[in-house]
């Protein structure tokens, strides 16, 4: 019922829920053609029109945007362009892959790459392919106001922001990776819009609640206009870009007490037919909470594991850290038995949050080091082994490399970087940045951070410090490339074959004094044993007898690790 789609015989079907308006029209290539009223507030046209064209709802007299837009002439507050994703040429099919096989690979189209477009991203694919990366995270790229962000503000939901490339450079981007094997996720946001250039608002204002979101207006779910233009957008990426599935955003924000939630709608919608590979929904969700993994969801983003080692290793205790400071190797602990550390249990200070989830297979969780999220939300966007150094950064990288849970770096991680990816926009007026300027300044100097060098997260220059290649050391970061690359070796050979046959319970952890972990990770088809000191020897532990891998000596060195594999 949303946007501009092709029929047959040169005829397009244009769609838009307006029920504030008492008139629409749409304004096709130049021409006004009055659009049919329907039920609730919808109007719609059929029309002869082709691709490329350009076209606005004039809205009670006021031209706008399709807010389902496919493509954008340029900025979000001009005319939308219709297209025709079927004139693409995919090449071979594609079967795409088993969830287990995952490593993956965070990225931002825009700090990627010098460019910051797709075609550039392309270029780098054989390298990602080569070192054993086989899916990407993209970073939002639905369009948003300005030339640079990171993502998370966009207003046109299923149109590629312009600054990237346009949506067929996008599916060349696609066809590529997945012509190298590796599977492509995109990053999508369905809870909020960004600040500028939404104009859903104007003539539908019951899109939304009254309930605001950290980050905008909440969105009325229960309406089913609403969830169609949801489900209509994430079935047309699937489609339209042969994605192999999403990270959806923050979904705990998505608020829906309808009798059948709007994520299980999502979930069915785009498993309702066979399409020859795999969708797999990876989920960011503070809640902590099993039941949508429960419910076919295939994973998500575990942060318990990297805020835990982030306040044993920094000792940082601002923000979201304090609530892992009372026992943080304690709570890495039980991360490396039962996945995520609150299942649950009340935490001193804080309470419970929850439930527990060492039931569901170790691929249920996406383990990081950090992710955009964590390295932006300081001043400076300094990354983690900027904060602990190079003895402490291989040894949890080999580790984050060789659980069974499924790994994630982020963009430059794979050689050891330490450019930092600050927080960056482009609001379009100068009070616009000053508000940003300010709400950055007031929101981390209230956690006790140093701003005062903090880049201006509306300028130029943060996006430009965010690339993190070419490294200002090439020796050092072929060193980091190539354990990378010896990691993932080792984790394709041995561990994915672990992964096919099933875990069969928790891992069993001993410490070893209060920084040191003996683990054993059981599965149908053999055991992952780990010795991992993260600050001090492992006093009293037995040694791991031949192992696969090694950094240091865990019995001898603060920062060590030794891994075995039987199978």
């Amino acid at each position: 019922m949303w946007g501009a789609t092709p029929l047959e015989q040169g005829r397009w079907h244009f769609g838009l829920w307006a029920p504030a308006a008492t008139e629409v029209a749409l304004v096709l290539d130049g021409r006004a053609q009055p659009m049919q009223p329907g039920p609730d507030g919808r109007w719609s046209l059929e029309t002869e029109a082709g691709p490329d064209m350009p076209y606005v709802f004039r809205v009670d007299g006021q031209d706008r945007p399709d807010p389902a837009s496919r493509r954008q002439v340029d900025t979000v507050h001009g005319a939308s362009l219709t297209v025709d994703p079927a004139r693409f040429d995919w090449g071979r099919p594609w079967a795409g892959r088993p969830l287990e096989e995952a490593v993956i690979f965070e990225l931002h189209i825009g700090s990627f790459t010098r460019e910051g477009t797709f075609a550039a991203a392309q270029r780098r694919l054989p390298e990602l392919a080569a070192l054993g990366i086989t899916a990407l995270d993209v970073m939002p790229v639905s369009q948003f106001e300005g030339a640079r962000g990171w993502g998370y503000d966009g207003v046109l939901n299923r149109a590629p922001h312009p600054a990237y490339g346009t949506p067929d450079e996008m599916r060349a981007f696609v066809r590529a990776a997945q012509e190298q094997g590796i599977m492509v996720l995109l990053d999508l946001v369905m809870n909020h819009f960004g600040p500028f250039g939404n104009y859903l608002p104007s003539y539908a204002p019951q899109f939304y609640t009254d309930t605001p979101t950290p980050w905008g207006d909440g969105i009325d779910f229960h309406r089913p206009e609403v969830r169609a233009f949801f489900l209509e957008s994430a079935l047309g990426w699937i489609e339209d870009y042969r994605l192999d599935g999403f990270r959806l955003d923050a979904v705990h924000q998505i608020r829906d007490e309808s009798e059948r939630h709007f994520m299980l709608e999502l979930r069915d919608t785009l498993r309702a037919r066979d399409r020859g590979r795999p969708i797999h929904l990876v989920c960011e969700d503070e809640r902590n909470l099993p039941h949508l993994r429960e419910q076919g969801f295939d994973a998500e983003w575990n942060d318990d594991w990297h805020n835990a080692l982030h306040v044993a290793l920094t000792g940082e205790t601002q923000g979201y850290y304090e609530r892992f400071a009372d026992d943080p190797f304690g709570h890495l602990a039980h991360a490396l038995a039962h996945g995520q550390v609150d299942e649950g249990q009340d935490i001193p200070g804080h309470g419970p949050r929850g439930a527990p989830a060492s039931h569901l297979p170790w691929t249920a969780f996406v383990n990081s080091n950090h992710t955009h999220d964590q390295i932006g939300n300081r001043p400076n966007g300094e990354r983690l082994l900027t904060l602990v150094g190079e003895e402490t950064g291989r040894v949890i990288h080999a580790a984050l490399l060789l659980m069974p849970f499924l790994p994630m770096l982020f963009m430059g991680e794979e050689e050891g970087s330490e450019a930092p990816f600050p927080f960056f926009c482009d609001p379009p007026d100068e009070d616009g940045r000053e508000a940003v300027r300010k709400g950055r300044a007031g929101e981390l100097g209230r956690l006790d951070y140093d701003v005062s060098r903090m880049p201006d997260p509306a300028g130029p220059r943060a996006m430009d410090l965010a690339c993190p290649y070419p490294a200002p050391d090439a020796e050092r970061a072929a060193r980091w490339w190539l354990l990378t690359k010896e990691l993932l070796a080792l984790r394709r050979a041995r561990i994915v074959p672990l992964l096919r046959s099933g875990d069969t319970g928790p891992g069993q952890v001993t410490r070893h004094g209060d920084k040191a972990y003996h683990v054993r990770w059981p599965f149908e088809g053999g055991e992952i044993e780990m010795l991992l000191a993260l600050g001090a020897p492992a006093s009293g532990a037995a040694p791991v007898d031949d192992p696969d891998f090694a950094l240091g000596d865990p019995l001898a060195d603060p920062f060590a690790i030794a891994v075995r594999i039987r199978s």
